[in-house]
């Protein structure tokens, strides 16, 4: 549901972007705000970041082979880490530099109209590319609030974009103060300010998603109500008596590596502990339907053992 609710969400933001991009620019042609020519640059980077994601999203559907045989799905960690270093870094840094020499060297605004007309639409249209994200977000974080969910989302895609819109929903308010303030004073360096300050929220974006997609890619665990449903459905099974160790870790979004130590009853035959270790995979596999690579090793309770 994660899954298909991102791509939903990734076409959604990029319709939006790819047309404000295009107004902005034509906006900064006519009026030459900072403000202005910041959010074009953020918007090209908003549709690049989908472009990525979309890509990556694709490649990592490749099959598993023998020189990668837990198959490709952090492919989709990697795209969504260049988007958090590369383009946001990149839209953040211009950002910041224009902002500077517009700060050093202030210019009055002409035709202001015509870029406050464009930022009103742009906010229209990333308020509706935001509420797409939130409401599938809202699908697949269960019981977790919705920074929970952006820290704990094992899927790259949903909280790359909404951190894109309300990023750019925020952008979007700095530019229209900016311009505003440079109207009304007189003064251009308020809008020098204004794409400063956009500028600033791209970079802490960006240190913030380039810090969840590494933690990503070096692999992190299932989801903590998953690792209880995996033990309980292993303890539940018939033969088994107790998870003595247990680890897990995503080897892509949807696809879940269980490793785990089981206890089994000390009189069982080889062939009985074959039958039993069956039996709990199709258990765990029908409670955790992510769990894609399953290795269950018995061994007998030596703790129980002790005791008899």
């Amino acid at each position: 549901m994660s899954t298909e609710g991102g791509i939903k969400a990734i076409f959604a933001a990029l319709i939006a972007n790819a047309g404000i991009a295009v107004s902005k620019f034509v906006a900064f042609a006519f009026t030459g705000s900072s403000s202005m020519l910041s959010e074009a640059i953020h918007s090209v980077a908003d549709s690049c970041n989908q472009i990525l994601l979309l890509i990556g999203n694709k490649r990592a559907s490749k099959p598993a082979d023998e020189s990668h045989p837990f198959g490709y799905g952090r492919r989709r960690y990697v795209y969504g880490f260049v988007v958090a270093i590369v383009l946001f870094l990149v839209g953040g840094l211009y950002s910041l530099y224009e902002g500077l020499h517009k700060w050093q060297n202030p210019e009055p605004l002409t035709d202001w109209w015509i870029a406050v007309v464009v930022l009103l639409v742009a906010i229209g249209l990333e308020s509706y590319s935001f509420r797409t994200a939130f409401r599938e977000a809202n699908k697949a974080r269960g019981r977790r609030s919705l920074f929970g969910f952006i820290r704990e989302s094992r899927q790259p895609e949903l909280p790359v974009i909404l951190l894109e819109d309300a990023g750019a929903l925020t952008g979007l308010m700095f530019a229209l103060f900016g311009v505003g303030a440079a109207v009304i004073t007189g003064d251009g360096r308020f809008d020098a300010v204004g794409a400063m300050s956009v500028g600033v929220l791209l970079v802490v974006i960006a240190i913030f998603l380039a810090i969840e997609m590494t933690a990503m890619l070096v692999g992190e665990s299932a989801l903590p109500e998953e690792v209880d449903a995996i033990r309980a459905a292993l303890e539940s099974s018939d033969g088994v008596e107790r998870v003595i160790h247990l680890r897990t870790m995503h080897v892509g979004p949807d696809e879940l590596l269980v490793a785990a130590k089981i206890a089994i009853h000390h009189s069982d035959t080889g062939a009985e502990i074959a039958v039993d270790i069956d039996n709990a995979e199709i258990a765990l596999r029908a409670a955790v339907p992510s769990a894609k690579y399953i290795f269950l090793e018995p061994d007998l309770d030596r703790g129980s053992m002790s005791d008899l």
